[in-house]
């Protein structure tokens, strides 16, 4: 039975996307790695609750399926504010939180690091 298991984790594994724009805040990387460690043996891995396991499976294939999207549908596509799913998208993107943060630094700090940030191999010159 931990066979079977392991496969439907695998093909869920398969079936669920990863987003780029997350860098290290994916969850279908998570997902990925959570599984590889549950998971260590393959298909020889012993279960210690099989029934909890069967539980986390089915929530992970109604996330993935957007099984609660689909029964409770909204009437529009925003939020209170007023922003897209795309726009908020955008600004989770690593990316683009990266660059918040590097604007929420002060002069200074923003000097300091430039300056004394140095790499070894520049010194050496």
């Amino acid at each position: 039975m931990a066979a079977t298991r392991y496969r439907r984790f695998l093909k869920l594994c398969e079936e669920w996307p990863v987003e780029e724009t997350k860098r290290q805040r994916d969850l279908g990387a998570f997902l990925r790695q959570r599984v590889a460690q549950a998971f260590r043996e393959g298909e020889n891995t012993q279960i210690a609750d099989p029934e909890t396991c069967d539980r986390m499976y089915e929530s992970l294939v109604r996330i993935h399926t957007n099984y609660y999207k689909n029964k409770y549908p909204r009437l529009k596509d925003t939020s209170f504010t007023g922003v897209t799913v795309e726009d908020c998208k955008m600004i989770l993107a690593t990316d683009i939180l990266k660059q918040m943060e590097d604007m929420k630094k002060g002069t200074w700090k923003k000097l300091r690091e430039k300056f004394y940030a140095k790499k070894p191999e520049e010194d050496s010159k």
